[in-house]
């Protein structure tokens, strides 16, 4: 999929005042990835990549407390988000796909949440590029269930597309694998949240940015009618707990 930069910049620019009070998701893969940090070796350089607020800073300080920490987003309001961390951080706006950054240049790579939005082949390109031999890569990214639910019962309303697509573990597996990577290693752990109604979950999506959809996507509001057709639809899944919504998590660690 082409993804339009401006638009997801846009959406997260947006998105950036309140995103930390719905990004219960985020956290949870900040805490796996933080458990896999290798404490036995301490890297003199470590990227945060697609940093969103900086939510993960707190780790990677913690972990690596004399390492120069940079953080990359593409939105300048998630930027000044992550600047009220009061961690000592060099932060600059920039596309994954295209890093600013010399060869060689990092110890850690490290990506939570951010690289469905962009062209995977590119990303990881520029992950190895920047990666000194011997360097680290550690993602979190989103694979094709997530939104599964949500994705069915917006069929029923109308023929736009109404979710992104998603890679598979297999396909992130053998991506890395091409762009020079070894000791690929990934795994999956889907996490599933629950709402009240479908109002509230797709409240939930939009506070976090992730209401683009790419080409294909509805270009206006919602009617009523196809709304209630969502509504009638999303039903079939409801759970004592209100309306799952799965994230399908798939994490990848690898060595460059």
């Amino acid at each position: 999929m082409v993804h339009n930069k401006s638009s997801i910049r846009h959406a997260f620019n947006a998105a950036a005042a309140h995103y930390d009070t719905a990004a219960d998701i985020q956290r949870h893969a900040n805490m796996v990835l933080a458990a896999r940090l290798a404490r036995e070796r301490t890297p003199a350089v470590v990227l945060d990549a697609g940093c969103g607020t900086g939510a993960a800073l707190a780790h990677l300080h913690g972990a690596y407390p004399t390492a120069s920490l940079i953080a990359v987003d593409l939105a300048p309001a998630m930027l000044a988000e992550t600047q009220r961390r009061g961690i000592d951080i060099r932060t600059l706006a920039g596309d994954l796909e295209q890093l600013p950054f010399p060869p060689a240049c990092l110890d850690l790579y490290w990506s939570n949440l951010a690289a469905q939005w962009c062209d995977l082949p590119k990303l990881l390109a520029e992950a190895a590029r920047t990666l000194r031999p011997g360097g680290r890569l550690l993602l979190a990214t989103l694979g094709p269930r997530t939104f599964h639910e949500l994705r069915s019962a917006l069929a029923a309303s109308d023929a736009h597309r109404h979710t992104l697509d998603f890679e598979t573990a297999e396909r992130l597996s053998a991506l890395t694998g091409q762009a020079g990577f070894r000791d690929v290693r990934v795994d999956t752990g889907p996490i599933v949240t629950h709402h009240a109604d479908l109002a509230t979950l797709m409240r939930s999506i939009k506070t976090i940015g992730a209401n683009r959809v790419g080409p294909g996507g509805r270009s206006g509001l919602m009617s009523r009618a196809a709304f209630l057709r969502a509504v009638d639809a999303y039903e079939k899944w409801r759970a004592p707990a209100g309306l799952p919504l799965t994230y399908d998590l798939i994490f990848l660690e690898a060595t460059r």
